[in-house]
């Protein structure tokens, strides 16, 4: 029968063996270092009375009999223990037999540095022994307390505040095919299926075999729902961070922070619930309840673009999680408008249009995304929803978005010969329907023939076919200004370049009908969708492009902003 509960490291008790097949004991200074460093660092302002809690990973074990355990998986930490314990001159309540050596007992009761060269376990645990003694003279010397302070601080947390996980497998558990699923590639006990042996273990009497049947089809239903890009990605910017999905929905419950160092906070949690007696139906009931509510968010169109504008820009689901809790739908929708709000906030007395791209990229960045996001939301075609999932993943990893220019900028001779010949090829496919440009091409076509371009030649004839496409009002004061400025890819960016107008507009069309994400307002801007048909003109983005583009930001956006958007080039 499979046992799993947590331990203060105090109770920790018996015999564990370390079987031959596994390969010893191999902390080094940094391991060791960083679990002392963990274990003292949960000391409150005032010592040991407001001290945090704190779970190391977990203890597999193998039950042989009396108080003997196989041990499979955890004997670095368990080892290390012993040897802080030694340190300390405090009894452990446990023993330790490596079978790799029958001295080995012998050995971690004594660490006989003489002995050290006789065996490699030997070598590393004497090191280990080494590099604690150094770390309590450390600490000495950095906060002023004598040794016994300090060893009755680890004592005390050990005993109340520092437990592991206790796994306790089936007697009839193959225990290397055990060791070999947790430590080949390093696959750890994730909280998730920590968690769920609380439900399903054999040790709860409370839920009969057919009722955790149900909870374990459940589970796997929701996890596979998680796996829906639409709603993982409405919910968060990354899936690096879990290995199983449903985490998320355990963490949100636990009130863990990802960041934190107590890596099974989450499954502390839940077991401190069934501990006070918690009826573990009522546990899962909430956790399906926790999993509908964020389905709900992803099904509802207003709560699905706001959420999910705030997670992208950076807000923790955490957070909106918590915002929710308590309200009506309108008190939580005016929240989430709060968040807006602040996420798009000046400071002092500037104004949006002085936001600059090499000093506010961020920021414009932002506000963009969210004007994006507004315009698909406020969109009659109720069918059009932003995809998230597009904007935050693509199956190349590349998958950051950056700011372009949508009138293009002057450059220096940066770049390589197939950035420059591609650069030349777009624009004379552009200069072709454009009156009065046949020396232009000429000239194209004359480098185009050059077994190398230099870069002098190509800087000129970019600077001349730039002033062509570019309108007599047209100045560099509005360039990295918003009013110039729109979400593109980073790699489609990048194939662009410093191209005129007509050309990336050819381009993102190309795209568009390729099948490319292309954000919304970026299209339209291409497009010329702001503009009134009787001030269009393809090829450029003009004074005026720029201003009606303004006022639709305004527009969109006037809910959200504090002030409008100043209007660029008022002269026009």
């Amino acid at each position: 029968m499979s046992k799993l509960e947590t331990k203060l490291v105090d109770d920790i008790r018996g015999k564990f063996v370390v079987e031959l097949y596994q390969r010893g004991y191999r902390w080094t200074t940094l391991e060791v270092t960083r679990l002392l460093d963990d274990v003292y660092g949960l000391l409150g302002p005032h010592g040991i009375t407001d001290a945090k809690n704190y779970c190391l990973q977990p203890i597999v074990v193998k039950n042989l009999g009396d108080d003997v355990f196989e041990l499979i998986d955890g004997q670095q930490r368990l080892t290390t223990l012993f040897l802080i314990f030694k340190y300390m001159e405090y009894a452990p309540n446990f023993s330790l037999e490596y079978r790799r050596s029958d001295k080995s007992a012998q050995f971690l009761d004594n660490i006989d540095p003489a002995l050290a060269e006789d065996n490699i376990d030997f070598w590393f645990m004497a090191q280990a022994y080494e590099t604690i003694s150094s770390w309590f003279d450390k600490k000495i010397a950095d906060i002023g307390k004598d040794l016994r302070t300090i060893v009755r601080n680890l004592e005390n947390l050990f005993a109340y505040n520092v437990k592991i996980i206790w796994y306790e497998v089936d007697e009839t558990e193959d225990a290397v095919a055990m060791f070999t699923r947790l430590n080949i590639g390093k696959i750890p006990l994730t909280n998730a299926e920590l968690v769920k042996a609380v439900f399903l273990s054999q040790e709860n009497h409370n839920m009969d075999k057919h009722r955790k049947d149900e909870i374990a089809l459940q589970w796997d239903a929701i996890e596979k729902e998680l796996h829906n890009d639409s709603l993982w990605y409405f919910l968060t910017n990354s899936a690096e961070k879990y290995q199983t999905r449903i985490d998320l929905i355990l963490d949100l419950m636990s009130g863990r922070k990802f960041d934190t160092r107590d890596k099974y906070a989450t499954f502390f949690h839940f077991d401190g619930l069934k501990r006070s007696g918690k009826d573990l139906n009522d546990v899962w009931r909430e956790i399906v309840r926790n999993f509908l509510l964020l389905k709900d968010w992803h099904e509802n169109r207003e709560y699905y673009h706001k959420i999910g504008y705030l997670i992208t820009a950076g807000k923790s689901l955490a957070e909106i999680y918590a915002a929710s809790k308590d309200k009506t739908k309108r008190e939580f929708l005016a929240r989430l408008d709060e968040f807006i709000r602040d996420s798009v906030k000046l400071s002092g007395d500037e104004n949006y249009s002085d936001w600059n791209y090499n000093d506010d990229a961020e920021r414009i960045r932002r506000l963009l995304l969210l004007f994006n996001v507004e315009s698909v939301r406020r969109n009659e075609e109720q069918s059009q929803w932003f995809p998230f999932d597009k904007y935050k993943f693509s199956e190349d990893g590349k998958n950051s978005w950056s700011l372009e220019h949508i009138h293009a900028v002057h450059t220096d001779e940066r770049g390589n010969q197939e950035q420059w010949r591609e650069w030349l090829r777009l624009h004379r496919a552009s200069l072709k329907s454009f009156p009065d440009s046949e020396e232009l091409i000429a000239r194209i076509d004359h480098l185009l023939k050059l077994k190398k371009i230099a870069g002098k030649d190509f800087t000129a004839l970019q600077s001349d076919i730039l002033k062509k496409f570019s309108f007599d009002d047209a100045s560099d004061d509005f360039v990295d200004k918003i009013a110039n400025l729109a979400l593109l890819k980073c790699e489609t960016n990048s194939a662009l370049g410093n191209s005129v107008f007509d050309v990336k507009r050819n381009e993102i069309i190309r795209l568009d009908k390729a099948g490319a994400f292309i954000p919304f307002c970026t299209k339209m801007a291409f497009l010329k969708y702001y503009t009134r048909s009787q001030e269009e003109n393809v090829h450029f983005w003009s004074a005026q492009d720029r201003r009606e583009y303004i006022l639709a930001i305004n527009d969109v956006l006037e809910d959200f902003l504090a002030e409008p958007i100043n209007l660029p080039d008022k002269e026009a």
